[in-house]
């Protein structure tokens, strides 16, 4: 699958392609739409599904060096206006603050991290690894051949001890029951 491929199935989901064509306007340093919305409308697409099928949420990472709350919150309340209209969740998370809340949150503890790009190279699932950032451009540094074959595997880059990684690909699973896990492309 080459670049313009996936772009291109990314934004037949019209809710990709809205927030895509705004994210500029976030005004967030970094920006990038990230995750699920982004391998599930090539998985939707190989499925022969509707492109938003089994999209949970639309994940928007950003990275200000600013950790503090109030500072994530005003760009959190910006998106929320920016995107009201489009009836969907939008999680926004400054990478800057993931390691004060992961632990809580996954049992595991995470390091600071200094970029989106660091963020999105730590995904549990190497194919899952993506972000395409507000001027349209690709980010996907395990590259995109075990998305398009379905490939699931751990991301080493990702500190977890298998147990996330499992729940993570027994998910994807559930909701493409054609993805397989292996060692090789």
């Amino acid at each position: 699958m080459t670049e313009a491929e996936f772009l291109h199935l990314v934004c037949q989901n019209p809710v990709n392609a809205a927030i895509l064509d705004r994210l500029p306007q976030l005004a967030a340093p970094q920006a990038h739409l990230v995750a699920g919305c982004l391998f599930g409308a090539v998985w939707n697409a190989q499925s022969g599904r509707p492109p938003g099928e089994n999209v949970n949420d639309y994940d928007l990472f950003y990275y200000d060096p600013d950790p503090s709350y109030e500072a994530e919150d005003a760009v959190i309340r910006r998106a929320g206006e920016l995107f009201a209209d489009l009836d969907v969740r939008v999680e926004v998370r400054n990478q800057a603050r993931v390691h004060l809340w992961f632990e809580a949150r996954f049992g595991q503890t995470r390091p600071p991290i200094e970029s989106v790009r660091q963020g999105i190279e730590q995904f549990l699932v190497r194919c899952t690894c993506l972000g395409i950032d507000e001027h349209g451009g690709l980010y996907a540094p395990c590259g995109l051949d075990e998305l398009e074959v379905g490939l699931l595997r751990p991301n080493p880059l990702n500190a977890d001890d298998g147990r996330l990684y499992a729940e993570k690909a027994a998910s994807y699973r559930r909701r493409w029951p054609w993805l397989r896990e292996g060692a090789d492309v």
